[in-house]
């Protein structure tokens, strides 16, 4: 069985750099899942309440963006990484090796916030290059998103 062409109006090598660009989004966005999840269930302290229910809120948006840009991997005709070792390989938010305290639970958090803009904003020359609009609204959203929530979680750190 062979598949059908993808005619979309991106020339493949285009869509598949993209899809390569988003598969790093992916690992960021997952393994930013996977801190604030981990600091979900361990925050300590006078703050405890609030952490725990703003990390959940965090992480619930997270699992959603995660599926949004496997997504859009795939509407580009590119598989998308799914294996903690491919998460591992693509993503540049360091592990925890254990629970921090919770100031440093924020700190490493608006790190990783800050690092997903940054890996979503460097996408922008080939997506622009290739007139891909719809990739370019996903971020666009997505930096939005990241934004407030570093600023939100830094704002606990004065």
């Amino acid at each position: 069985m062979t598949t059908q062409p993808i005619d979309i109006g991106i020339p493949e090598s285009e869509r598949l750099a993209i899809a390569e660009g988003l598969s790093r989004l992916l690992a960021d966005t997952y393994t930013l899942y996977l801190k604030t999840h981990y600091y979900h269930w361990n925050v300590t302290g006078p703050m405890f309440n609030s952490l725990h229910l703003m990390f959940e809120t965090q992480y619930n948006e997270l699992a959603l963006a995660v599926d949004a840009v496997a997504e859009r991997i795939r509407s580009l005709g590119a598989k998308a990484p799914g294996t903690y070792q491919a998460f591992a390989r693509l993503t540049v938010i360091p592990e925890d090796t254990d629970a921090p305290k919770a100031q440093q639970m924020i700190a490493n958090l608006v790190a990783g916030q800050e690092a997903v803009v940054r890996t979503a904003r460097s996408l922008f020359p080939l997506v622009d290059g290739a007139q891909d609009e719809a990739t370019a609204d996903l971020l666009t959203q997505r930096i939005q998103l990241h934004e407030k929530t570093a600023w939100m979680l830094r704002s606990l750190l004065e």
